[in-house]
C-alpha cells in the first residue's frame, strides 16, 4: 500500500510542470495568482486538447487498447491530471499492469499531444514522464517510454524515462509545492522566451529586476545634477 503523502486539497494539476519547467514565475501567475491571457498559440492547444480529452473514447485494435482523457491522481508525488492518449499493449510472459474487465497484462504508454513542433528542455517531457510517474503508481507497474505527438510535423518523439529525468520532474513537483505551500510567486530574469509568452503584459519580468539606489538615482536624477 502506497502511503499518502499529500491530502485531495494538496494536490496540484500535473500540466502545472509544463508552465514550471518554461518559467517559475509563469507557473506561479496562472496556478497561484489565476492569472491566464490567450494568445493564438494556446487558443489552438486549447483545441487539440478537446479532442485528445474525449473521455467516451476508447479503441481496441487486437492487442492494443486505445483511451483517451484518462484520469490520474497521485498522493505520493501530489499531483492529479488527464492524459490525452493512453496505449495499452498486451502482453504474453504475464509481466506489466492488470486492467480490470480485461484479461491478461498489460504495457502501458502515454501520449502527449502538442500543437506546434519539437523543443529542446524539459518543458514537454516533463510533462509526459510525470504522467508515467502517476501510472506507475496506479498501475504497479515500469513503464519504460512514451511518446510526444507535435501537430507541426505530425510525428511522434520517443521519450525514454531514464532515471535522471524522473529525479528531475520529482524535484520540479516538490518545488511547485513548497512555492505553492508559501504561495510565493518568484522574480525572473527576462530573456528572448519571454516574447512569446501569453501572460508578458501580465507579467511584467521588466519590473521584477532589483534596483540599487545609487543606480536608480544614477539613472532617474543623473541628467538634472549635470
Amino acid at each position: 500500500m502506497i502511503m499518502k503523502e499529500y491530502s485531495d486539497e494538496e494536490l496540484l494539476m500535473l500540466s502545472g510542470i509544463h508552465h514550471f519547467a518554461f518559467c517559475k514565475r509563469r507557473w506561479a501567475l496562472v496556478h497561484l495568482e489565476n492569472q491566464w491571457a490567450d494568445n493564438v498559440k494556446t487558443v489552438e492547444g486549447n483545441i487539440l486538447h478537446e479532442h485528445c480529452h474525449d473521455t467516451d473514447f476508447t479503441e481496441s485494435r487486437g492487442d492494443l487498447l486505445i483511451v483517451r482523457g484518462l484520469y490520474f491522481s497521485s498522493y505520493k508525488l501530489g499531483v492529479t491530471g488527464q492524459c490525452d492518449v493512453v496505449e495499452f499493449t498486451r502482453r504474453n510472459d504475464g509481466k506489466g499492469a492488470v486492467l480490470f474487465g480485461r484479461e491478461g497484462t498489460w504495457d502501458i504508454c502515454p501520449v502527449e499531444y502538442k500543437k506546434g513542433r519539437p523543443i529542446s528542455g524539459l518543458t514537454d517531457i516533463s510533462q509526459l514522464c510525470g504522467q508515467a510517474l502517476c501510472l506507475e503508481e496506479m498501475f504497479g507497474c515500469r513503464i519504460e517510454y512514451g511518446y510526444l505527438y507535435y501537430g507541426e510535423p505530425r510525428k511522434r518523439q520517443k521519450v525514454i524515462f531514464t532515471d535522471e529525468l524522473r529525479t528531475q520532474v520529482k524535484d520540479m513537483l516538490k518545488e511547485m509545492h513548497e512555492y505553492y505551500k508559501r504561495g510565493y510567486t518568484p522574480k525572473v530574469k527576462t530573456t528572448p522566451k519571454c516574447k512569446s509568452c501569453s501572460l508578458k503584459d501580465i507579467c511584467l519580468p521588466k519590473l521584477c529586476k532589483n534596483i540599487s539606489v545609487a543606480a536608480y538615482y544614477s539613472k532617474n536624477l543623473g541628467a538634472d545634477e549635470k
